[in-house]
């Protein structure tokens, strides 16, 4: 038997196609894949992804040349920049999303495939396991990506831009890190383990069975076994074991309050500084953006504003929506708010693009009185409103939309 995270909903085990999915009958969230080789392919691509990191962090990134002068970077040069600009709040937040996160997960990864591969369990698995899982969703490589790619469109116009061999294998590294989460089954790992979930009858919640679904790997535990509420710990895998996350509605409305109050100061004070022979021009989000319109850069323009001022606004708006709604007690169309909810967690991360653009611009464009640009205190409010947004979306549990439509029945 297996629970659904997103709705509670039991179902029995069933085997699907080779490279098929399961999905949740009543919320249509995916239950479990069947990969073939999962492990062999995992562990081949997660070695790949480290050698392409080794090799996107031992050469130079992008070279700027203007006027004669080449201004060089490598990959942490951005995150460098920002610290020695005296925002190193924002410079940590950059090191740790596009670097120290990333190469974390594919060494737990490592660490758990290389054994299993051999058929042996490697000590502490399950708290690797839950490390990788833990850091996963702040693991922005793709949209580093995304905020080089339109550093580079930005400055093609003011000099010329060399791309380096570090960033083909950093373009090497996403495809092979995206593609080793994408073979990864958890499914393959936790039976090598021992421990089955009980067996039990599909068609209701767990919790109506008196059972509480493991989030890391889908054991279904007895309440009983659990000695306190909210203290309990899965026994193949040791994760703290809760029917619903605790305050979990107190805990989004605090998150969202705090990110609707730094959505101001991020948009009303200036995101970077452009200084052309000596003399400065501010930018905050929106006039970056108007000045892409001007320029005819209008792709690029959209991309920001979206990802910057819209993504962040219907996020806020989304999760106090699904709020009310659970507040309200309101069974009106569960499943679609469940959607909306899961669309919500996954594009959050995008609105990072800005601070990572920030920071590439404000390493590469370092030629003194001839151009330099320094990165705002706007910068700072925003990138703490997107990692508040993520926290707020991942405190959420949308398991409580589908508690009011079974109370309703």
């Amino acid at each position: 038997m297996i629970a659904c995270h997103e709705c509670d909903f039991l179902h029995r085990v069933q085997p699907v196609p080779s490279g098929g999915k399961a999905l949740c009958v009543r919320c249509g969230a995916v239950l479990y894949q069947n990969i073939p080789n999962s492990v062999e392919r995992a562990l081949a691509l997660n070695l790949a992804a480290l050698m392409l990191f080794i090799m996107a962090n031992a050469f130079p990134f992008l070279s700027l040349k203007l006027s004669g002068r080449i201004e060089e970077n490598i990959l942490l040069s951005g995150s460098l920049a920002l610290y020695r600009m005296g925002m190193g709040e924002l410079g940590l937040l950059v090191f740790l999303t596009s670097f120290l996160f990333p190469l974390l997960s594919i060494a737990c990864m490592l660490y758990i495939l290389f054994p299993l591969r051999l058929g042996r369990r490697p000590a502490r698995m399950a708290r690797v396991y839950r490390v990788a899982q833990a850091i996963a969703p702040w693991s922005l490589i793709g949209v580093f990506m995304l905020g080089v790619l339109i550093s580079f469109v930005k400055l093609m116009d003011l000099a010329e831009i060399i791309p380096g061999v570090s960033l083909f294998s950093f373009a090497g590294l996403l495809a092979a890190f995206s593609a080793a989460n994408a073979n990864m089954d958890a499914s393959a790992i936790w039976p090598r383990m021992g421990l089955a979930s009980e067996d039990n009858v599909p068609g209701a919640t767990a919790v109506e069975r008196g059972l509480i679904g493991c989030h890391t790997c889908s054991m279904l535990v007895p309440k009983k076994q659990i000695d306190e509420p909210g203290h309990g710990r899965c026994p193949r895998c040791e994760t703290p074991l809760h029917g619903r996350k605790a305050n979990s509605l107190t805990r989004t409305w605090a998150l969202i309050a705090s990110a609707a109050l730094l959505f101001v100061p991020a948009n009303v004070y200036p995101v970077m500084t452009i200084i052309k022979f000596g003399r400065g021009d501010p930018n905050t989000i929106l006039s970056g953006v108007v000045h892409l319109i001007e320029g005819g850069m209008w792709v690029l323009a959209m991309i920001i504003f979206f990802a910057s001022i819209v993504v962040p606004v219907l996020k806020l708006i989304a999760l106090s929506f699904l709020l009310v709604s659970i507040q309200k007690k309101s069974a009106w169309r569960a499943r679609d708010r469940t959607l909306l909810y899961r669309v919500t967690e996954a594009v959050g991360a995008w609105s990072m693009v800005d601070i990572y653009v920030v920071a590439i611009l404000a390493a590469l464009v370092n030629l003194g009185s001839l151009s330099t640009i320094r990165p705002g205190i706007g910068a700072t409010f925003f990138g703490a409103m997107v990692v508040i947004t993520m926290f707020a979306a991942r405190s959420f549990d949308p398991r409580l939309i589908w508690d009011n439509a079974r109370r309703q029945k």
